[in-house]
């Protein structure tokens, strides 16, 4: 039983070779998916170019953007089904040196916990996050593991994101957390927070116009995150993961009158935010 990486990458010209060099890439017991999706940029080229020709270091062009969806694509139809663990990285991190190992480490010696987190290493509020991260035990789509059982009780479920969720790693902490099931069954422990599994980000610059440019853009669809995450909390209370829909936007319809913007300035990107997912209810 081998591990399987899943490296997700959309636009990632810029950050995906950084990535890869980051990573084992001459381990014969783990497969990497490279999967860029819905990009136009020469992410692929450039990915293609640093697996070498190495046949457990698969690139795959998927036509379709978005996160969620290309989740379901890997877990459930790229995943062989009988990996030990599977780690889940973004394709514009670095991964610190062992930190694979690590997250299979702590996954084998607590066979009860579905899901292990990686820790940032870099940032102005990097000790903040790794707190968050061993009191809450939340995940970061940068860098997370789930044990090879968990992913076969995902895969025999049928359980899938919504396709247009925006963060993967929410939804999926709170699957692990409850074991699947509702609120009411949250367990704190079934989530580790991996010491010596870490992961460094682009840190935005007034020096970086592109950083300035991406934390615009990820600054709206944090708003957005945050009116889904209302409407999961609502779900994830009353029926657990029986009741999430296909796509999030079904369920705006009955929502949308309900939300306000906050403050200023969360309150700018709000709008924008719910502008956004008005638009994605129109005829």
């Amino acid at each position: 039983m081998g591990i399987a990486v899943g490296i997700f990458a959309h636009q990632e010209e810029r950050r995906i070779g950084l990535c890869l060099a980051s990573l084992p890439l001459d381990r014969p017991d783990t497969v990497f998916h490279v999967l860029v999706n819905g990009s136009t940029d020469s992410t692929v080229a450039r990915a293609r170019e640093a697996a070498g020709g190495r046949s457990h270091i698969v690139v795959h062009d998927i036509a379709a953007g978005g996160k969620s969806r290309t989740w379901n694509h890997f877990v459930h139809d790229l995943l062989s089904g009988d990996e030990r663990a599977v780690v889940f990285m973004d394709g514009d991190a670095e991964i610190v040196a062992g930190s694979l190992d690590a997250l299979v480490a702590d996954l084998a010696a607590r066979p009860d916990a579905n899901a292990a987190a990686g820790m940032p290493v870099n940032g102005r509020s990097v000790e903040a996050y790794r707190q968050s991260l061993r009191d809450e035990r939340g995940l970061f789509g940068d860098l997370y593991a789930l044990s090879g059982r968990f992913v076969a009780a995902i895969r025999a479920k049928g359980l899938r994101l919504p396709e247009d969720l925006i963060g993967d790693d929410g939804m999926v902490a709170a699957w692990a957390h409850t074991d699947m099931g509702r609120d009411a069954d949250w367990e704190r422990e079934r989530v580790l927070a991996c010491e010596k599994a870490g992961f460094r980000c682009e840190v935005v610059s007034l020096l970086h116009p592109s950083t300035l440019r991406m934390q615009y853009r990820r600054m709206t669809n944090y708003s957005v995150r945050f009116f889904q995450n209302r409407i999961i909390s609502d779900i994830m209370a009353r029926e657990g993961v029986s009741g999430l829909p296909a796509r999030m936007d079904m369920l705006y319809g009955e929502w949308l009158p309900r939300f306000r913007p906050r403050a200023f300035p969360t309150g700018w990107f709000d709008r924008k935010a719910l502008a956004r997912m008005r638009a994605s209810t129109a005829p």
